[in-house]
């Protein structure tokens, strides 16, 4: 059975702050119509298995909240979720072919390491407009065991009211490989959806210290669901990149 939450619970409006009228509504075509055949071929390449996926609300906004493990988690979100996902992509990935690819799949550029406006800003139009936006609030990918978490997120929720469903990913990237590396074919791929979480949506001022405090809820819950995937799988993360790299 599918969580259905009622529309009430989402107010804000186009004018609220910070203002999404005018601001462009990422793509969705290709988003929506490719998924189910880009869903067949993961599930041909990876052994991919999906738990709590009726844990994710089928109606009206929905922020998901993942691990970042390796090169495929914001791929697996976007094609495998219940339902389509902008995710927030690092602007980086946006040049050349894979620039367009991403723009044309809906995805969102942000700028990691300093605050982006815009990309509040096109997330809060998303969800305004009833949509679903992925945040992976370690920052780059790791190790995936969510020591840490921006508050991105937290933001997102409070200005939006849109439930918070935290995602745990297992598999895909093997122990003591790149953080660009692609887990072989055939390799087994978790996906663990764990129970939404809901913030009251509050208008301007939103309070830094709010924000952290809902940061560190949020981080609290990706590692509730980290436990039960693991329990659940009996697989692992895989530990530390090789000579300790970091994703630029």
């Amino acid at each position: 059975m599918s969580v259905s939450l009622p529309g009430e619970m989402f107010p804000g409006s186009a004018t609220d702050l910070p203002r999404t009228d005018g601001v462009q509504h990422p793509a969705t075509s290709l988003l929506y119509r490719g998924r189910p055949t880009a869903a067949r071929l993961v599930r041909r390449h990876f052994r991919v298995e999906e738990r709590g996926r009726e844990r994710v609300p089928m109606d009206g906004p929905v922020i998901m909240v993942a691990n970042h493990v390796g090169f495929i988690d914001g791929p697996l979100m976007a094609i495998l979720a219940p339902r389509p996902v902008h995710s927030l992509t690092k602007v980086e990935m946006f040049s050349g072919p894979m620039g367009r690819f991403l723009r044309a799949s809906g995805q969102i550029p942000v700028r990691r390491h300093e605050p982006d406006i815009r990309a509040v800003r096109v997330s809060l139009k998303v969800l305004r407009a009833g949509g679903v936006v992925g945040v992976f609030p370690e920052g780059s990918r790791g190790g995936g065991e969510c020591k840490r978490a921006e508050p991105g997120a937290a933001y997102l929720a409070i200005a939006s009211g849109a439930p918070v469903v935290p995602v745990i990913y297992l598999g895909t990237r093997l122990p003591g490989s790149r953080l660009s590396s692609i887990p072989p074919r055939g390799s087994r791929v978790a996906m663990t959806y764990g129970e939404p979480l809901i913030f009251p949506a509050h208008g301007w001022p939103r309070r830094r210290g709010e924000v952290r405090e809902i940061t560190e809820q949020i981080r609290n819950a990706l590692l509730d669901t980290r436990r039960c995937a693991e329990d659940a799988t009996g697989m692992s993360l895989p530990g530390p990149a090789p000579d300790g790299e970091v994703e630029e």
